[in-house]
C-alpha cells in the first residue's frame, strides 16, 4: 500500500511540476499569452521573444523534467522503474496539458529530455543526436512538399529509434511513458491543424 501511495504521490507531483510550462509564463510575464499566436515550448518562444528567452523557457522545462524524475528516484526508489515511468509521463502529459493553464500547452519535448537526463542519459544522447542529424536532411528534401514542421516528423522517426536504443542501454519505461504522452498531444495538435 505504501508502494501505491508513493507512485501516486510521484505522478501528482510530476504533473503539477509539468504544468508550469515555462513559455506560458514568460509571455505573461511580458502582459500576453504566447498560446493566441504559438506553442509555448522553445521553437514557439524562439519565433516570437528570440534566442535569449528561448534558451530560458528550454532551460527551465528541461529542468522540470529532470526534477520530476529525480523525485521519483527519492519518494519511490522501491519501485523504479515504474516511478521513473510514471514521473516521465506525469511531467510531460502536465506540459501538454496544464493544470494551471486550461490544459493548452506545449508539445512536451523539453521535459521529456529532461527526465531521460536523468533516467538515461545514454539513450538521450544517441536518440538526439539521430534526430538533429535528421533534421536538415528533412528540410532540405521533404519539408517543401509536406508543409509540415521539422519537430513532429522527427520525432516521428526518432521514438522507433529511441525504442530502439533504450532496449539496448536502458531507460524503455521511461521513454515508452514519455513518447506516449508526446503522441496524444502531437496526435490533438494535428487534428487542431486539419479543423
Amino acid at each position: 500500500m505504501r508502494a501505491v501511495v508513493s507512485l501516486a504521490v510521484v505522478f501528482v507531483l510530476s504533473y503539477l511540476l509539468g504544468s508550469l510550462v515555462a513559455g506560458v509564463l514568460y509571455s505573461r510575464r511580458r502582459g500576453e499569452d504566447i498560446r493566441g499566436r504559438d506553442l509555448p515550448g522553445g521553437s514557439g518562444t524562439y519565433r516570437q521573444y528570440g534566442p535569449g528567452a528561448a534558451v530560458l523557457v528550454t532551460a527551465l522545462d528541461v529542468l522540470k523534467g529532470a526534477v520530476a524524475a529525480g523525485l521519483a528516484l527519492w519518494l519511490a526508489p522501491q519501485s523504479v522503474p515504474l516511478a521513473t515511468a510514471l514521473a516521465t509521463f506525469g511531467v510531460v502529459f502536465g506540459h501538454c496539458y496544464p493544470a494551471f493553464f486550461g490544459f493548452r500547452g506545449g508539445g512536451g519535448i523539453a521535459p521529456f529530455l529532461g527526465a531521460m537526463l536523468v533516467t538515461a542519459p545514454w539513450t538521450l544522447l544517441v536518440t538526439v543526436a539521430f534526430a538533429l542529424a535528421l533534421i536538415p536532411l528533412y528540410r532540405a528534401t521533404l519539408q517543401p512538399r509536406l508543409k509540415l514542421n521539422a519537430i513532429p516528423f522527427v520525432t516521428a522517426l526518432a521514438v522507433p529509434v529511441g525504442a530502439f536504443v533504450a532496449l539496448r542501454l536502458g531507460g524503455l519505461a521511461e521513454f515508452l511513458a514519455g513518447s506516449a504522452a508526446m503522441g496524444v498531444r502531437a496526435a490533438h495538435l494535428l487534428a487542431e491543424k486539419r479543423a
